[in-house]
C-alpha cells in the first residue's frame, strides 16, 4: 500500500503542479497575449485608416494640381485688363474682314468678379449671314474666353441673306489687383 500511498500522493502531487501552473503561469500568459493582440489588431485598424487617409491625400494632391492646371489654362485665356482696346480691335476687324457694317459697338459697365473681369459690350453689324456665321467661328478661334449673352437676329425684307445682328458679347480678363 506504500506504494500505491505514493503513486496516488505523487498523482495529486503532479495534478496540483499542473493545476498551479496553469493558475499562475499559463492563463496570465495567454491574457497578456490576448491582450498585447487586441493592442496590435487595434494599431493596425489605425494603421489602415492612415493608409485611407494617405491615399486620400494622394488623390486630393492630384486633383490640387489638376485644378491649378486648369486654373493656369483658363488664365493664360483671360488677358490682362491693359489688353482691353487691343482685344476690342481685333473684334471689330474680325468683323470687318468678314465684309460686316458695323453700326453700333458700346462697352457697358465692366462686373468685376473676384479673378476676373467681364466687359460686355453691345454690337449692331449688317451683313451676310454666312460672312455674319464667319465671323462668330473667328471670334472663336481667337485665344480669348468670351461668351455671346444675347443675340438677335433680323433678316432684311428686301435682300435674301442680309442680316442685321444686335448682340451683347462678353470678354473675360484678369483681375490683377483682385
Amino acid at each position: 500500500m506504500t506504494g500505491n500511498l505514493r503513486k496516488v500522493v505523487f498523482l495529486i502531487l503532479l495534478a496540483s503542479v499542473a493545476v498551479v501552473g496553469y493558475t499562475y503561469m499559463i492563463k496570465p500568459a495567454n491574457a497578456h497575449l490576448a491582450e498585447a493582440k487586441s493592442r496590435v489588431d487595434a494599431k493596425l485598424a489605425q494603421l489602415a485608416k492612415f493608409e485611407e487617409a494617405t491615399a486620400a491625400a494622394e488623390g486630393l494632391t492630384k486633383q490640387l494640381e489638376q485644378l491649378q492646371e486648369a486654373m493656369g489654362f483658363f488664365e493664360s485665356k483671360l488677358p490682362p485688363t491693359s489688353q482691353i482696346h487691343e482685344v476690342l480691335e481685333q473684334v471689330t476687324v474680325i468683323a470687318q474682314k468678314e465684309g460686316l457694317k458695323p453700326k453700333t459697338i458700346r462697352t457697358l459697365n465692366r462686373k468685376d468678379n473676384s479673378g476676373y473681369i467681364e466687359q460686355p459690350l453691345t454690337m449692331e453689324l449688317e451683313g451676310n449671314f454666312s460672312s455674319f456665321y464667319s465671323f462668330l467661328l473667328e471670334l472663336e478661334k481667337l485665344p480669348r474666353i468670351m461668351k455671346i449673352r444675347e443675340l438677335d437676329l433680323q433678316k432684311h425684307k428686301n435682300t435674301d441673306g442680309q442680316i442685321a445682328a444686335d448682340f451683347t458679347i462678353s470678354i473675360f480678363f484678369q483681375n490683377v489687383t483682385g
